[in-house]
């Protein structure tokens, strides 16, 4: 049986949307984040070194990073389907939003994160002024630009076919989902309709719900 070592609020609940896309079954073990901190617990690092989700086992194997997850599952249970295919005109695109999505569009939004984080932290009165300072130039200067560019391209995407490789639903869509879900609840542009749009589409299928249901607490959905 397929394991999903599922974190609460994390990249994995793409992962149980793709395999009830897929219909494969599969079983979950839950981790929940400290309240505190965020992190996961260190229960993790007995799947995986680094102690992150998701991390899949399958057939003695184990698979983390969310892309060479979806990347393993397309292998073994695809079967052709949520991908183009390989060397087909829309494959070259297929993978580059399949990278894009961490490579490029995770990292100003982790970024964000943090700023905000720096802002809020507990600290000594006198320091506070200074570190709201930081936050707010390092956001005004550099993060919310990034963002900025970032969201208005990936809205200009999807305004060809509301979605990210050709005219049909893949798993770059899935992918890709998690960046936008974040990107919406820390910095949504009213102007990006296209992106709206795609949230509300995907949160609509029916393997989407199902996922939830599995999942347990999503904030981003």
């Amino acid at each position: 049986m397929l394991t999903v070592h599922h974190l609460n609020n994390s990249r994995s609940q793409r992962v149980l949307w793709f395999l009830e896309e897929l219909g494969v079954s599969y079983e979950i073990k839950r981790y929940e984040r400290d309240p505190k901190t965020m992190l996961a617990p260190p229960e993790l690092r007995a799947v995986h070194p680094l102690g992150k989700s998701p991390v899949i086992v399958d057939n003695g194997r184990t698979v983390a990073e969310s892309g060479a997850i979806i990347e393993y599952l397309l292998h073994e249970y695809g079967e052709g389907r949520l991908a183009p295919l390989p060397g087909s005109p829309d494959w070259l695109s297929f993978r580059y939003w399949m990278h894009y999505a961490e490579g490029s569009a995770m990292p100003p939004l982790l970024l964000k994160l943090v700023a905000l984080r720096i802002a809020s932290a507990p600290m000594p009165f006198f320091a506070r002024p200074v570190a709201r300072k930081i936050s707010e130039t390092l956001q005004s200067s550099f993060i919310d630009p990034q963002l900025k560019t970032h969201l208005g391209f990936i809205n200009d995407e999807l305004k060809k076919t509301g979605w990210f490789v050709g005219d049909a639903f893949s798993a770059a869509d899935i992918q890709m989902s998690f960046p936008l879900e974040a990107a919406s609840s820390r910095s949504a542009d009213p102007a990006h309709t296209a992106i709206r749009d795609f949230l509300e589409r995907i949160h609509a299928r029916p393997a989407y719900r199902r996922a939830l249901e599995r999942g347990g607490e999503y904030l981003y959905a």
